[in-house]
């Protein structure tokens, strides 16, 4: 008899378990959802390396401004600080991601 009680409280310690983690699984899940949900399109510029990198990327902000999750990027140009035409280059690059957002954002609508 003890040993089918014993089963019974492992069966139920399981049960539990699965259940915590279903619930744990749903609740990042949305928060996922809803970082997507609230994520815009934006171009940026990063340096390092000695390279200046222009990229478009889909971003979640918090209420302050403040970054929340990077959730999609796009390589636009990658330009080598030295280049002699890097400024030309980089305001193409930078053309070239601002079309890119306004062509993603109107794809979302």
């Amino acid at each position: 008899m003890r040993f089918v009680i014993i089963l019974v409280a492992l069966a139920v310690a399981a049960v539990v378990v699965v259940l915590l983690m279903y619930a744990f699984a749903d609740r990042s899940s949305g928060g996922r959802a809803a970082l997507e949900r609230g994520a815009r399109w934006e171009a940026h510029t990063e340096s390092s390396g000695g390279v200046t990198t222009v990229v478009v990327r889909q971003v979640s902000r918090g209420d302050d401004g403040d970054l929340l999750a990077e959730i999609g990027r796009q390589t636009v140009a990658s330009i080598p600080d030295g280049d002699p035409e890097w400024e030309e280059r980089y305001h193409e690059a930078m053309a070239q991601a601002r079309s890119r957002v306004a062509a993603l954002q109107s794809e979302e609508r």
